[in-house]
């Protein structure tokens, strides 16, 4: 289904040396690995999320075997193992969506609600995971992809709400083509996630030439294919709706699809006074839903009766599946908001 070469699965897992560690960006306790050639994400599992997996294990093939363009996280392997020290350790093996040549220059995990949505007040760097609060800018898509996004994840979310699952992100990844204004070490305001723009950088940004190259479609072996690509190529309006390539200088020419080597124009968020700038930055986009595994039981009731009562209901987390999909889905819908058409 996934197009995963048994073989080469092994090999990335368990060859000498194929893993090395991550610090883990949530609160779960959950230990992440990455193997060597960056294709697959391991993250260790409690015993409870073991079984919601293996619950929903049904409808969740038969969902991204309906939906091709699924944006949810793809599992491709579920094991225990337990070494000589007796302590077993489940853990799962997970597509990493930021498997690309191109540099991920920030990272947010999103979910739609506010409360404690903002990274650790630290030096932040390119793999600092940045939250709902953290991010200032808007992104535009071609119309129509932004159609199929806001479509797929609406469509996903609906899934998980139908399994009782909340607490999911979406998992964006930035890749900016002009990315000097991202100062080392990185300046970072709270007002702008992606990084305040230096003065005397200006001129230098304004003159970077504006719009990221769509082409036709190129033949198989001219396009870099993504390790875990799947579902149909995107076609752009712009091209007399044909399927496009996206050519970047200096790289290889990449195969766009949803949630892949999307190309965007990230606009910061007007109508605030303390907001200085207003520049719009050619991006290329790498996007999913993660942390899929988290049930609305009843110790996840009990958490939010508490917290309602010390903060607005509507800010928190942990809420039903059903009002944290609609949330979610209204949420996501500002940060990829329809077109603009300037002149």
């Amino acid at each position: 289904m996934f197009k995963i070469d048994a073989a080469d699965y092994m090999i990335s897992i368990c060859g000498n040396d194929a893993l090395r560690e991550l610090s883990s960006p949530g609160k779960s306790g959950s230990i992440f690995f990455l193997s060597q050639d960056d294709r697959f994400m391991i993250k260790t599992l409690r015993k409870s999320e073991v079984k919601v997996l293996l619950r929903m294990l049904p409808n969740y093939h038969h969902h991204v075997r309906s939906y091709e363009n699924t944006l949810i996280t793809k599992f491709f392997g579920l094991h225990r193992i337990k070494p000589s020290s007796g302590q077993k350790f489940r853990f799962v093996v997970m597509g990493n969506m930021f498997c690309t040549e191109l540099r991920i220059h920030r990272r947010f995990d999103l979910k739609g609600s506010s409360l404690g949505r903002s990274a650790d007040n630290v030096e932040i760097d390119e793999n600092t995971t940045l939250k709902d609060l953290d991010l200032n800018y808007c992104f535009y898509l071609e119309p129509s992809w932004q159609e199929a996004l806001l479509r797929q994840i609406e469509t996903d979310s609906k899934f998980l709400e139908s399994q009782h699952i909340m607490d999911y992100s979406l998992l964006l990844g930035v890749h900016y083509r002009a990315p000097r204004h991202l100062r080392s070490p990185i300046s970072y305001n709270r007002v702008d996630g992606l990084g305040s723009v230096a003065e005397e950088e200006e001129d230098e940004i304004s003159n970077y030439p504006q719009g990221l190259v769509l082409v036709p479609r190129g033949t198989d072996d001219s396009v870099v294919v993504g390790p875990h690509i799947r579902g149909r190529r995107l076609r752009a309006s712009s091209a007399g709706d044909e399927e496009v390539d996206l050519l970047l200088p200096g790289t290889a020419r990449l195969q766009i699809q949803l949630g892949v080597n999307m190309p965007a124009r990230a606009e910061q968020i007007t109508g605030k006074e303390e907001n200085m700038f207003h520049e719009a930055y050619d991006v290329v986009l790498y996007l999913g839903m993660i942390d899929i595994l988290q049930e609305y039981n009843m110790s996840k009731k009990i958490e939010h009766a508490y917290k309602s009562l010390q903060f607005d209901s509507v800010s928190i987390s942990v809420v039903d599946p059903t009002f944290y999909s609609q949330r979610f889905l209204e949420f996501i819908q500002k940060v990829f908001p329809q077109n603009s058409i300037k002149g």
